[in-house]
């Protein structure tokens, strides 16, 4: 499993509560950026449409001199079953769809996704301070021994 692009700030910016992966319909021009590790999954997210699922506002470069629309909505293959699964969550508990990382999976292009709850400023303040002290901690241990 190779990783092809992170998105990092979905993790400061929400609380992952479960993965799942799914398959992206993709253009032969967007498979070819993806290969050069032209694409960006800040602020993209996913969204179900009549119990499909798509991905919006995901930026893959266009390749070379193609035309196309950078910025496209992009279906994604799931299981019917693990679809419902997803949607029921996300409704109840009013989650949201976000993309984790863009990997290769034997040939074959993986999104991993994520139902999240949002973080409020306090969340994310509480969060950072977790992170500094626990730093702190093992550089003392790293000094001490």
């Amino acid at each position: 499993m190779k990783i092809i692009a992170k998105n990092k700030v979905a993790y400061y910016d929400y609380e992952i509560l479960e993965t799942f992966e799914a398959g992206i319909s993709l253009m032969g021009w967007e498979v070819k950026s993806i290969r050069a590790n032209k694409v960006n999954l800040k602020n993209s997210f996913a969204y179900f449409k009549d119990l499909e699922l798509y991905w919006s506002n995901a930026h893959i470069s266009l390749y070379m001199a193609v035309k196309g629309d950078e910025q496209r909505t992009r279906k994604l293959l799931m299981h019917k079953s693990e679809l419902k699964k997803i949607h029921f969550k996300k409704t109840t508990n009013r989650l949201t769809l976000i993309p984790l990382s863009l990997y290769w999976k034997q040939g074959k292009i993986k999104l991993e996704l994520a139902l999240a709850k949002g973080k409020t400023k306090y969340d994310k303040r509480q969060s950072e301070k977790a992170k500094e002290e626990k730093r702190k901690i093992e550089k003392m241990l790293k000094n001490y021994s």
